[in-house]
């Protein structure tokens, strides 16, 4: 294999997939021989600003071409590139902007604001994603042009090199920045090429943002490899996500079981043409079986699988063909991926039983930014990522995930840690005790549910409360709901017992009823 970054993906395509569209978004259609020239100049705008190997680049926005080309002109230089969740609170996005040390952040218009307030006057230069120039702003077509002629830096990147840190939330209320090479990024891509059936030919409809590492390690890149088309939506609505897949002919369709839900409730879902799909790529949590029915009816089987951040991203995957007789599981491991259990004792699995799962191969990662202590933790002494998911497996080397790590929420395909949000509640004025579960959501899957203890005396009001929350984290992170408590089971340890609290909230569902 040629030792270089991913950064040299898009030159080599221009020669050998000239005539080919690697963009289409808004109808434009960008072949990759411009896309190449386009990344060529950036890269050399980028070198003028002073951005060298190691500097970290940030981009904050909707999906939309200059990600794309910000991510490989930032490859090519040696650069770090930083993506941000746009979801996120300005204080969110203001810490993972000084942890990571960005000099630049590239942000669309609709977010400029979120952006500013996020800087809030520190040294980091701001360039506007607009289609029209705004009097005080750095534009990012003005900027662009005044890349020259692009210069590799010396010694070449390499596949060992950093490329992505990519921000999870965190078990311990601070976001960690794991940290992806570019060869992480490249095995991850060839991992899909080997495992599904992708064709230069393919245009993959992109219904999931870009700053998801699951949206561009398991749909974008990989397409880009192959020489194929990315269909750019810059923001999901099922009724755009359908007008879509008829308008351009879409094969492939890649989202999280809400997406797909809302598609198949939209008003257009019969009378829209979907028979140029033959891939769907479903992640983050299982699909619920009415809109597996939904989409089988239409003629369409799921693809799914299991990954993490850490493993940019996948683990496993279930082909289409299995996706009814394998239900509820997560597949076999990818071509170039390993996966094991481990019991409680420290014992290697043995068949049926539950173990937490543990991974490594070439695209699981260098470890967390400027955290040593997390990064030595995450990884066994023989170098397997632990991933804190429990699990089991069959005779065939078939998964299934039997409980999710470290009380994580997965609400709409968002990742949310209880403890990130618990130490948000704790932060509130006269607020003791927090601890936040799961609960069912029909749209959703699931969102964050918060049993609170107070200060004697003190007198708080949930919906208050869940207002002031919502200056503080992100709108998918806040409760839908906050009970206040007079007290939190513990165990002897005074570890808080989630599972009596998930008894109790569904006990009162039941005795309420449908």
């Amino acid at each position: 294999m040629v030792p270089d970054g991913i950064g040299n993906w898009l030159r080599r395509r221009a020669v050998s997939s000239a005539g080919r569209p690697a963009l289409v978004f808004r109808g434009r259609r960008t072949g990759y021989a411009e896309l190449a020239d386009r990344v060529d100049r950036l890269a050399s705008a980028l070198q003028g600003e002073g951005i060298e190997r190691g500097h970290r680049v940030a981009y904050l926005g909707d999906n939309h071409p200059s990600f794309i080309e910000a991510l490989f002109a930032s490859a090519l230089t040696g650069a770090i590139f930083v993506p941000l969740n746009t979801r996120l609170s300005a204080p969110e996005l203001s810490y993972m902007l000084s942890d990571s040390g960005a000099r630049l952040l590239i942000v669309t218009e609709r977010l400029f604001s979120q952006a500013e307030a996020a800087v809030a006057g520190a040294p980091v230069r701001m360039i506007e994603v607009s289609d029209q120039e705004t009097p005080g702003r750095d534009d990012y077509q003005a900027f662009l042009a005044t890349g020259g002629t692009w210069r590799q830096p010396s010694p070449a990147v390499t596949l060992d090199d950093p490329a992505l840190i990519v921000y999870t939330s965190g078990t311990t209320g601070r976001p960690k920045g794991a940290v992806l090479s570019h060869g992480n990024l490249t095995w991850n891509a060839v991992n899909v090429l080997a495992d599904y059936d992708i064709l230069s030919t393919d245009r993959s409809l992109m219904i999931s943002p870009l700053f998801h590492v699951a949206s561009l390690g398991m749909g974008c890149l990989p397409i880009l490899l192959k020489g194929a088309t990315v269909l750019l939506e810059e923001r999901f609505s099922p009724a755009g996500a359908l007008r879509s897949v008829e308008q351009f002919h879409a094969t492939a369709l890649s989202g999280v079981p809400t997406t797909f839900q809302l598609m198949m409730e939209d008003p257009a879902w019969n009378e829209t043409d979907l028979s140029s799909l033959r891939m769907l790529t479903c992640g983050g949590s299982a699909v619920p079986d009415r809109v597996r029915d939904a989409f089988e009816g239409r003629g369409l089987s799921f693809s799914g699988g299991y990954g993490m951040t850490e493993a940019a991203p996948g683990i496993t995957m279930l082909p289409p063909s299995f996706s009814v007789e394998r239900k509820g599981s997560s597949g076999i491991a990818h071509f170039f991926t390993e996966f094991r259990l481990r019991d409680e004792g420290g014992h290697l699995h043995r068949l049926d039983a539950r173990g937490e799962i543990e991974t490594r191969g070439p695209n699981v990662f260098l470890g967390y930014w400027n955290n040593p202590g997390a990064s030595a933790e995450a990884f066994t002494d023989d170098g397997w990522l632990r991933t804190g998911d429990v699990g089991s497996t069959d005779a065939d080397g078939f998964l299934t995930i039997a409980d999710r790590a470290k009380d994580m929420i997965i609400s709409g395909g968002e990742n949310i840690y209880s403890a990130e949000v618990e130490q948000a509640i704790l932060a509130l004025d006269g607020v003791t005790g927090a601890a936040v579960i799961a609960v069912p959501h029909p749209r959703w899957g699931e969102v964050p549910h918060a049993f609170v203890t107070v200060a004697a005396g003190a007198t708080l009001d949930p919906e208050e409360m869940v207002t002031r929350l919502s200056t503080r984290l992100a709108r998918y992170k806040v409760p839908r709901t906050l009970e206040i408590v007079h007290e939190l089971p513990r165990t002897a340890s005074g570890k808080v017992q989630k599972n009596l609290l998930r008894a109790r909230y569904a006990a009162r569902v039941a005795d309420v009823g449908p």
